[in-house]
């Protein structure tokens, strides 16, 4: 009897490791190298505390690393680094990017993608006193005096090459008042437009990036900004020029700046040959920002890294730009055998790694609301997404087996897992009692034979 107890408790007691062990499996990942011999601990305590911590921020987890048969994407010098896809919207490369940072002067994308959404180029940009007031010690300027006018394209110029904070805040200024709203408007469309364009970790308090504790975004989200600035060519003219002049008017000196993101520099040691736009930032807090966008004539990407250590911003972005460029391949979706989709509204591509197989991917009909016919399909893989077509959906159309899909894609799997060890545990334990029930009925009728 003793010994069959013991057997049973064995069996409860595996039951309940392997339980506590399911959430680990399905919802973390084990951090890479946290374990080290001796011999290299030693070693770490005699490092410039510098070098040890850039050598930690490049060993840091790159979650796309994890994903089966993905490419092995480089290490970066930043806190947080992406590459997406700007036709596709597919996340190639990740590190971190859902991770709040301070954005720095790459505010300024968001500024200028209001600007030229809601302005005419030739409208005027007053400068005034209150835009002014955002030039702290050390912050970028070209100089401008309150009263000075411009056109709106001569300020994007000065915004997007020279970084003027002064700039950026009347830009924001003038397009409020365009639409018969103050300064505290264009900020809340800036977080309205981000929101609009799927960004959920981002709280912009400024036009241009001057430090604000407050003032934060991710990866993901100023990713998600540039991708939408690939609808403006305007934007890309103005990226492209390494030298600029706003000529002297009635109101205004003559002003002379370059272009300072070095990628876009022919000449430069940090040029690439398929930058075509982006933006530098940088202050104390947020150190080094950039956002990067390329073209090589089959794909155009978007690269941004954030809180990066000196000397790492460009050539990080370089071999980011590559590994996404070397290692992924648009590919045609056949979306056809879904029911509820009447009709596909743009190309139907997806992105993936070279050689990879379509049946790997999972989809989701995005839940149409209100009587709207467009929807999106979503597709991913393990939850990365690859690609996202716009469709026209049947009036009539189901979302029941796209939202199963999804459920069976998210983790089901697991549930059915525990709902099976939770079976086992029960029966276990019904078994348990039961024995330990006979055991006692045996002993007593033991006791009733004796003498």
């Amino acid at each position: 009897m003793k010994k069959g107890l013991r057997t049973a408790g064995c069996l409860l007691m595996s039951v309940m490791i392997a339980i506590t062990a399911v959430p680990h499996t399905a919802c973390a990942t084990a951090p890479a190298d946290t374990a080290q011999p001796q011999d290299g601990a030693q070693a770490e305590e005699g490092k410039d505390p510098y070098q040890k911590q850039l050598e930690d921020t490049y060993k840091q987890e790159v979650q796309t690393n994890h994903l089966k048969e993905w490419p092995q994407g480089p290490g970066i010098y930043g806190d947080a680094g992406i590459v997406m896809d700007a036709e596709t919207g597919a996340v190639l490369y990740g590190k971190n990017i859902d991770q709040q940072e301070y954005p720095a002067s790459i505010t300024k994308l968001l500024t200028a993608l209001l600007a030229f959404e809601y302005c005419d180029m030739t409208e005027d940009v007053v400068i005034t006193a209150e835009s002014l007031t955002c030039l702290g010690s050390g912050y970028a300027s070209i100089g401008l005096k309150e009263g000075n006018v411009i056109s709106m394209e001569q300020a994007l110029y000065a915004m997007l090459l020279a970084s003027s904070n002064e700039v950026a805040y009347a830009v924001g200024e003038t397009v409020a008042k365009t639409q018969g709203e103050d300064y505290q408007w264009f900020i809340d469309e800036m977080n309205r437009k981000v929101e609009e364009l799927g960004g959920t970790n981002s709280n912009f308090v400024n036009t241009n990036g001057v430090q604000d504790e407050n003032h934060y975004t991710c990866a993901r989200d100023m990713a998600l900004i540039a991708k939408e600035l690939f609808n403006y060519p305007e934007f890309f003219t103005i990226c492209q020029t390494a030298n600029y002049t706003i000529p002297a008017s009635a109101t205004t000196e003559e002003h002379i700046f370059q272009q300072k993101h070095e990628m876009l520099v022919p000449g430069y040691s940090d040029y690439y040959e398929y930058a075509v736009g982006g933006k530098t930032g940088y202050t104390t807090e947020a150190n080094n920002t950039l956002v990067t966008m390329a073209d090589n004539g089959n794909m155009k990407l978007v690269c941004v890294t954030l809180k990066v250590f000196p000397g790492h911003v460009y050539s990080d972005t370089t071999a980011l730009l590559e590994y996404g460029f070397n290692n992924f391949q648009h590919a045609s979706i056949d979306a056809g055998d879904n029911e509820a989709i009447e009709k596909i509204l743009d190309s139907a591509n997806v992105t993936i790694p070279s050689g990879f197989k379509l049946s790997s991917l999972d989809a989701k009909l995005e839940q149409v609301t209100g009587g709207n016919s467009t929807s999106f399909l979503d597709y991913t893989y393990e939850d990365n997404p690859v690609g996202r077509i716009k469709v026209q959906v049947n009036k009539n159309a189901s979302f029941q087996e796209a939202e199963a899909q999804e459920e069976e894609a998210g983790g089901i799997s697991v549930w059915k897992i525990l709902m099976v060890v939770a079976a086992v545990i029960i029966l276990i334990l019904a078994v348990l009692i039961l024995f330990t029930t006979w055991c006692r009925r045996q002993r007593r009728r033991r006791r009733r034979r004796r003498p």
